[in-house]
């Protein structure tokens, strides 16, 4: 397990944002999207730390009474860039009897990381152009061995929240019935700092920040 290494950014114990229950949250650096939104965009211009598969399975284990109803999420970042890497993660954990969920833009379909997990978060990028076929491909994978889907989408008020864009999530979730949920989470500027401290744009800052009324509409038009 020494010679079996990625990259993270960061380790965080007692997420309750990034799946059911208590979470210890891995996120992996490297990124093949850099939405305008992202809250992590120091995983795509800085490298990280290099650490093995066992030295981050005896960390994680250190927390087991802590998610013992919960789990591990892997994320990023993008975890699908290092597939390999999370594959034998996987393995690992389940030895331990701690599941594991993967938070991923799907645009990576690798067969045997969807079908090793517990769970999959898949985040929609619906703001900025229409949603990649990878999608469709990863979503038609993950209903072929009926694996939990938890759609989720970042609402961005005016950019992504008109009824054309939201009947595209609709139109997904009753086309897939492996998306058993779907969450939508309201845009944020609370990363604005790391945008700076990198020497970046933000380029979402000329929008609002979502509201509870403005999911609260979203959500009602998903049921109406």
């Amino acid at each position: 397990m020494e010679k079996c290494k990625a990259r993270i950014d960061s380790l965080y114990n007692g997420s309750a944002v990034d799946g059911k229950g208590l979470r210890c949250v891995v996120f992996f650096t490297g990124c093949n999207m850099r939405c305008g939104f992202c809250h992590n965009p120091e995983t795509w211009t800085e490298k990280g730390r290099e650490i093995s598969l066992s030295e981050l399975v005896a960390r994680i284990k250190r927390y087991r009474s802590y998610i013992k109803n919960g789990g591990v999420t892997l994320s990023g970042g993008e975890p699908f860039l290092q597939a390999k890497f999370c594959i034998e993660l996987v393995k690992e954990l389940h030895k331990e009897n701690i599941g594991v969920i993967i938070e991923t833009n799907g645009l990576i379909v690798d067969k045997e990381l969807i079908e090793l997990c517990d769970g999959i978060r898949l985040d929609i990028k619906n703001q900025d152009a229409p949603i990649d076929g990878k999608v469709f491909e990863f979503l038609k994978y993950c209903q072929s061995c009926d694996k939990f889907v938890t759609m989720t989408n970042v609402l961005v008020p005016s950019l992504n929240d008109t009824q054309q864009k939201l009947s595209v999530l609709k139109t997904l979730k009753q086309e897939f019935s492996c998306i058993k949920e779907l969450k939508f989470l309201a845009f944020r500027k609370l990363c604005e700092s790391k945008y700076q401290r990198l020497n970046m744009p933000f380029p979402y800052e000329k929008y609002r920040e979502g509201s509870r009324e403005d999911l609260q509409k979203a959500y009602e038009f998903l049921e109406s």
